[in-house]
């Protein structure tokens, strides 16, 4: 009879244990379904860097007013939202096709000319919009202001 209660006694230890640890691990997982509802899975560790942090444009003057007419124009024109940051911007467009393409193209031409940037792009799955980050260091929202006037 002793050992009967024991063993029952273990049992229901074991099923008590049981419980509260599938309790703890649906909690956690609910937790983490909050974390990535709220939160960037992106941390600081997977943010691009930059080991330049020289403002200056590498493109000559009839290059820069060329990009300032056309791309620059036309990307002016169709942010919705200006947002400031910290070291920067972020501007959000509409999410089509066409706007990311012309983002991409901005993205290019200023890595070539203005290496001292660090460019994020956010963008939905279902095309309703893109965000466009555009950060740097210490005296870059002035070089925006300035060169890009957007």
């Amino acid at each position: 009879m002793k050992r009967a209660l024991t063993l029952l006694s273990i049992i229901l230890l074991n099923l008590v244990s049981c419980n509260n640890l599938e309790k703890t691990s649906k909690l956690k997982h609910a937790n983490n379904l909050i974390d990535i509802k709220n939160k960037s899975i992106c941390t600081k560790a997977c943010i691009a860097k930059n080991e330049s942090s020289e403002l200056s444009c590498k493109l000559t003057t009839p290059e820069l007013q060329r990009r300032k007419e056309t791309l620059l124009k036309k990307l002016r024109e169709q942010i919705l939202i200006k947002k400031e940051l910290e070291n920067g911007y972020a501007y959000k467009f509409e999410g089509t096709d066409s706007i990311l393409d012309q983002l991409s193209e901005f993205i290019k031409t200023e890595r070539a000319c203005c290496d001292f940037f660090i460019f994020g792009l956010s963008i939905s799955g279902d095309k309703s919009e893109i965000w466009l980050e555009l950060t740097g260091p210490k005296g870059s929202k002035d070089f925006i202001d300035t060169e890009f006037g957007i």
